[in-house]
């Protein structure tokens, strides 16, 4: 009977030790600070160079984990404003980022416009259609631009084509693309004759050539508003995201890619 006590003590013993250790474990990993995650939607442009900084900035940062949301700036501001949990929202026009802060979703303190670009017109490698100029439009069969409602860049294509008196001649050839790495697709894989695409965007491809660039007139301003979503569960980590991603680091992978620094 004696050596059953005993054997009962031991026992307690083991699990009280277990259990101090587990205790000590888990106030060790709240000393080194919780990981967090932060939701970041983002125009599809910026991928390149988004992948880049979070490579950075969690380097630096190895309690924080970044992860994107890549899409076309109209559906990602739809996707916020209909509730989805995210703490920063990059866009590629003012319109849908001013749309949120319409909303009373994002402050405009708590907002930048970061980095501008350039609409450019592409053509595949091997293209064997005299298209020396954005006017040689009307000698393609099939062009893709973003469809103008939900994507930027098929906005300021749309608003390039108005103005240069060619989108009533061209409108019936329009292929619509879902956001602007589409178009480059349908132009590198030829199912395009032509499409009109960021100049970050024709820079990251070998599959295309760059024949004209719109001249700035003929569009809005591209420009890249950042801001910090409103009542955060990590306002901390996306304020440190926020501002990283207006360091002078972050800034020059931003103009390897192509993007023009708007700070």
């Amino acid at each position: 009977m004696k050596k059953i006590y005993l054997m009962i003590f031991a026992i307690m013993l083991l699990v009280a030790v277990g259990t101090g250790c587990s205790n000590e474990e888990a106030e060790n990993t709240e000393m080194k600070g919780q990981q967090v995650e932060l939701t970041v939607s983002a125009a599809v442009s910026l991928q390149d160079a988004l992948n880049d900084i979070k490579e950075s900035f969690e380097k630096e940062n190895a309690n924080v984990k970044v992860n994107y949301n890549f899409g076309a700036s109209g559906a990602l501001q739809q996707q916020i404003s209909q509730g989805a949990p995210v703490e920063l929202f990059f866009s590629a026009a003012e319109d849908k980022f001013d749309k949120l802060v319409e909303e009373d979703l994002i402050e405009e303190k708590n907002g930048i416009d970061l980095v501008g670009n350039d609409l450019v017109l592409v053509v595949p490698k091997d293209s064997d259609k005299e298209l020396g100029s954005l006017k040689d439009l009307t000698k393609a069969t099939k062009i893709s631009i973003g469809t103008p409602e939900s994507v930027p860049a098929g906005q300021y294509a749309k608003q390039t084509l108005e103005n240069l008196n060619l989108w009533k001649e061209v409108e019936d050839r329009l292929i619509y693309a879902k956001d602007v790495r589409q178009v480059l697709t349908y132009v590198e894989t030829g199912n395009v004759d032509a499409g009109l695409v960021y100049k970050t965007d024709a820079m990251s491809s070998s599959k295309v050539d760059i024949i004209a660039t719109a001249k700035e007139d003929l569009h809005d301003p591209i420009i890249y508003p950042v801001g910090m979503i409103n009542d955060l569960d990590h306002s901390k980590e996306a304020k440190l995201f926020y501002d990283y991603l207006q360091t002078e680091a972050s800034i020059k992978i931003f103009e390897k890619y192509g993007f023009k620094n708007l700070k």
